[in-house]
């Protein structure tokens, strides 16, 4: 009798079971991109992804190992095509009805974020970045550099005082405070007070130091990551699971969200009491272009933004406007203690300029300092890479034939709909085919005579992806670039800087310095700062 009903559940369990290995081994059998090599997955569960985390060059060693295109597994051995094929990137960049952000990636930004620029895609996204785009434009830039320059000086200024004889100063944490109060200033008007030395810390600083820059903030990423995949795959109810950074997060979250609806709450009070809007004809600045577009009953409804989409651009800014800036900074002057000729050479020429509040065509004017930037951004762009998801099946065009497992040849990729695509921004800036034999050198000569293969490099400033391209490319890359110039600038005239100890980089989507011998302790950059004196 047991038998009867037994033997019949059996049956059914294994059919059942038969069916799933066999579609599991026909979608295998069947993936286009199956005769693509890559590195072995040491775990289902995570994939390559711990051990991306652990090793920032690993990437990079794949790359000498498999070539630009080859397949590595995330996290839940979720298959990825890593590319730094250039004619393959800008197709991708270029193509966002096809290639979107992965919807985790979206996720874990509009967690952050909320609904604002860097969470959107499509005609949201084109809506939003046409309203902002007012606020980057050149004009708007050159107001806001004496803003820049004030704060570089302040920044100055402090570090005059605390220099002791032998002893390093992080620059990286204070750097990320001046960045802090130049976006709270320049973007909304609002005094983080960051850089107030008498004063307590900026609440907003602490929490995203927390978030960013704890020996923790790489492992509470995959957390962060981990539960957003699995939300998406399994149910949106996972994402309300607490998970180790998550309190970090949400610490962040609110402080900004706090900030961000007190600055539009007594920025539109101000401007109802001063006769309504009027007053913002002719201003250009960030929250100006975001109230206005609030506002005005005059402008058809897709140019307006509404009071949750004014407030969460705010929080984007916070963190994309200052973030990114203060680790670039903090490269340039890493690479400049290590190469005291290019740091001597550029000081000479930051000299020749008679005023310590130089203006924007002041600061684009000097070609050395442009060349040290460049090549700060091609050799340590802060963004590592970006990821993006095939909506539809498509075929990736590639600069160079990919030559597979089986030793043939192609000239491009099939990409199925659903495949995720890894965009490695530092393999494309650093690609010894385009750059030369020193590709991974700092050599801002190398920009007086680029090879002509530079040419092809897809890319919104200098034929380098720091800043992306196509219609996702960085919107506020000029006012980025002035203010590291800014910075650069006052911090070189007034000081020498040596190393203090040996410098790594942070793995993850950012790269930012850590000392090597003290991971432990997160993000730094130790320095040992000297006054510099002429004709010493």
């Amino acid at each position: 009798m047991h038998s009867q009903t037994f033997l019949p559940i059996l049956a059914t369990l294994s059919c059942y079971g038969l069916f799933h290995v066999l579609q599991f081994m026909y979608r295998r059998l069947s993936f286009p991109l199956r005769h693509v090599a890559g590195p072995r997955s040491p775990s289902l569960i995570f994939g390559n992804f711990r051990e991306m985390m652990s090793d920032p060059q690993l990437i990079h060693k794949w790359t000498n190992e498999y070539g630009r295109n080859f397949l590595f597994k995330g996290l839940f051995s979720i298959t990825e095509l890593h590319t730094s094929d250039i004619k393959a990137v800008a197709h991708i960049l270029n193509n966002t009805v096809i290639y979107h952000r992965t919807q985790y990636t979206r996720d874990n930004r509009r967690r952050l974020f909320g609904d604002g620029i860097l969470s959107l895609e499509m005609e949201d996204h084109k809506r939003q970045r046409r309203i902002l785009n007012q606020a980057f434009g050149v004009a708007q830039v050159r107001l806001m550099t004496e803003g820049f320059v004030e704060k570089s000086i302040q920044l100055r200024d402090i570090w005059a005082t605390q220099i002791t004889e032998g002893a390093p100063i992080d620059v990286f944490s204070w750097l990320g405070r001046m960045t802090l109060d130049v976006i709270g200033k320049e973007g909304f008007n609002y005094h983080f007070g960051a850089l107030d030395v008498k004063g307590k810390p900026s609440e907003l600083n602490l929490a995203m130091n927390d978030l960013l820059h704890s020996p923790n903030a790489t492992r509470n990423f995959g957390f962060r990551l981990a539960q957003s995949i699995l939300a998406e795959a399994i149910s949106p109810i996972l994402s309300l699971l607490p998970v180790p950074g998550n309190k970090a997060a949400v610490a962040a979250r609110e402080k900004m969200d706090d900030i961000a609806g007190r600055i539009v709450s007594e920025t539109k009070g101000t401007i109802k009491a001063l006769a309504g809007e009027k007053n913002l004809n002719g201003r250009k600045d960030l929250l100006s272009v975001l109230l206005k577009s609030n506002l005005s009953t005059d402008l058809p409804e897709n140019q307006r933004m509404s009071d949750a989409e004014v407030v969460s651009q705010i929080p984007g800014f916070f963190l994309a406007g200052h973030e990114t800036t203060s680790s670039a900074v903090s490269w340039a002057l890493h690479a400049l203690s290590l190469n005291t000729a290019v740091q001597s050479k550029l000081r000479e020429e930051l000299f020749a300029v008679s005023t310590e509040n130089p203006t924007m065509d002041d600061l684009n004017s000097l070609p050395y300092l442009d060349n040290v930037v460049r090549e700060t951004l091609r050799v340590h762009s802060p963004v590592v890479f970006v990821d993006r998801q095939a909506t539809e099946d498509d075929v990736l065009p590639l600069s160079q034939p990919y030559i597979d497992k089986q030793g043939k040849s192609h000239d491009s990729l099939p990409i199925p709909k659903g495949q995720i695509v890894y965009i490695s921004i530092t393999g494309v800036n650093t690609d010894k085919d385009i750059w030369g034999d020193d590709a991974n050198i700092f050599k801002p000569e190398r920009w007086d005579h680029i090879p002509d293969a530079v040419n092809g490099v897809p890319g919104v400033w200098a034929n380098l992806l720091s800043f992306l391209a196509g219609p996702h490319n960085c919107i506020g890359f000029r006012f980025s670039l002035v203010e590291i110039k800014a910075l650069l600038f006052t911090l070189i005239r007034a000081f020498e800087f040596k190393p203090a100890q040996e410098i790594g980089a942070t793995s993850g989507l950012l790269q930012r310095p850590k000392v090597l011998s003290a991971t432990d302790k997160g993000s730094s950059l130790p320095l040992i700062v000297t006054p510099y004196v002429p004709g010493y």
